[in-house]
């Protein structure tokens, strides 16, 4: 990313100076970045009017070809400046053709450049300073329609792993001087780039603020993981609760939207999605598919998505719980009670067919993609149909948890999903423990965790019902139409 230089530690070098002599300046470079002992980083000497200058960048972050040209520009340069003060600034402005160059006398901040990719430039008149030349083309690929995040209709642009291309795609999203994108720097060896952005004047500048400090106060080495490693080093304490506390998205007019409704985006360099701030538990069942569609159809989506999502985490508890008690079935209901249950009993048979789903979901990540389809469908009916045979399991299990399976993909969030499952399988539990008490415990417990989970900065989860806002409720429950403003008024 390009932004602003900002001091950090570099092995035992801290707010380390240039002193001016060429010499001295290039060993402390060699020592730091360690070239003789690291093939990709390169150390460029050339000699332009009988002066010396010496470049240090990585191999594979710049052109070759803008490279070239640097060089060509700087051998037809009529020296490198007379020594005095602000010499290194007077170059830059007067001989440097690149659009980025920043002038510093920090090793540090130097060496940050480099390792981001930058070019930095030493050379004997210069003093005490160096130029650090932008000439950063990063590995990237191209954008394309995200894979857990698609739609009928709209747009098919998705995030990427650079940095800049994701806030371009914002940008270009939102032509507005009030979009602001706030720079931060995460780890103390890996220095992800990290971007906060937010519409001044439209989020709410406390939580903003609350945000960019949060952020600003991670102590780690790395964020390996990208986003997920900035996202567990926000949420502390909160382990034993499976509900997600951030909602991640991959499309940029979903965060775009997102950001003009007063939220705040967290984009971090490496990872292509977006974290969307705060959070509730329904933003999560809101799909960009229910904004692509006209008000009617996006509303009946959304009602369908809600209660088929919600019942997979009943349906099974409430069937077992009925046939334990299958005296007081109603006669209208007692076709839930099948005529044979198996040779297990049927806690057990249920327990077995959500571990059996969670293999196939995890031979599935790991099976090329030409197979994976074939081997999730047919894999699933050769292992359901043998399980039935043999007696192991019941029609009525399979079916019961091949609902459950298919209901979890009506809503796009990994971790809701899992975070249903948990609580189906403890409610299926407790159940069996004890009956009808065991499920209403089992209900409570869920409650209890659905109050007590927070968003990761300290918003409110079950926002808008806690605390009520009966028209952010309803606008979340029923799509309505965008009104135009009234250009008359």
């Amino acid at each position: 990313m390009r932004g602003k230089i900002t001091a950090y530690k570099v092995g035992e070098f801290f707010m380390q100076r240039l002193n001016g002599f060429l010499d001295n300046d290039v060993s402390t470079f060699d020592n730091t970045l360690r070239v003789n002992d690291n093939f990709d980083i390169i150390k460029r000497e050339l000699v332009v009017s009988g002066k010396r200058a010496v470049l240090y960048y990585i191999d594979g972050f710049i052109k070759a070809s803008s490279l070239q040209k640097l060089l060509i520009y700087l051998t037809e340069a009529n020296g490198f400046g007379d020594g005095l003060p602000g010499a290194a600034k007077r170059f830059a402005d007067e001989k440097l053709p690149d659009v980025e160059v920043e002038i510093s006398s920090n090793v540090n901040e130097i060496i940050k450049n480099v390792l981001a990719g930058c070019c930095a430039m030493l050379a004997e008149g210069f003093g005490s300073e160096a130029a650090v030349i932008d000439l950063r083309s990063y590995p990237s690929r191209e954008t394309q329609d995200p894979e857990n995040d698609r739609v009928i209709r709209g747009a098919r642009d998705g995030f990427v792993e650079t940095l800049i291309f994701n806030t371009a795609l914002v940008r270009r999203r939102i032509r507005d001087t009030a979009l602001t994108m706030k720079y931060i720097s995460v780890g103390e060896k890996s220095q992800t780039d990290v971007v906060v952005a937010y519409i001044e004047g439209t989020a709410n500048k406390r939580y903003v603020d609350h945000v960019i400090t949060q952020i600003g106060d991670v102590k780690t080495d790395a964020l390996a993981m990208g986003s997920q490693s900035l996202m567990e080093c926000l949420a502390r304490g909160t382990w034993y609760n499976p509900f997600p506390r951030v909602r991640f998205t991959e499309r940029p007019d979903s965060a775009a939207a997102h950001l003009l409704e007063g939220g705040v985006i967290v984009l971090c360099d490496g990872s292509p999605e977006a974290m969307m701030l705060p959070t509730s538990i329904f933003n999560f069942l809101q799909e960009t598919n229910d904004y692509y569609f006209p008000p009617l159809t996006g509303t009946y989506l959304r009602l369908i998505r809600y209660v088929v999502f919600a019942s997979t985490i009943f349906i099974t508890p409430l069937w077992y719980l009925f046939l334990m008690h299958t005296d007081i079935l109603p006669e209208w209901l007692h076709f839930v009670i099948p005529s044979d249950t198996g040779k297990l009993p049927i806690i057990v048979q249920l327990f077995i067919t959500e571990l059996a789903l969670d293999t196939l979901k995890l031979a599935s990540l790991t099976t090329p993609s030409t197979m994976s389809n074939s081997l999730s469908i047919i894999g699933g009916l050769l292992i359901g149909d043998f399980a039935v045979d043999s007696g192991w399991l019941i029609p009525e299990v399979i079916f019961y948890m091949g609902f459950t399976a298919i209901a979890n993909f009506t809503q796009s969030s990994y971790e809701l999903g899992y975070a249903f499952k948990f609580f189906r399988m403890t409610l299926l539990v407790l159940t069996a423990l004890f009956s009808i008490w065991g499920f209403v415990i089992g209900n409570i417990l869920i409650l209890i965790m659905l109050l007590s989970a927070t968003e990761i900065c300290g918003g409110k989860y079950l926002y808008p019902l806690i605390p009520f806002n009966g028209g952010a409720l309803l606008r979340i429950i029923v799509r309505h139409k965008k009104q135009n403003k009234d250009k008359s008024s």
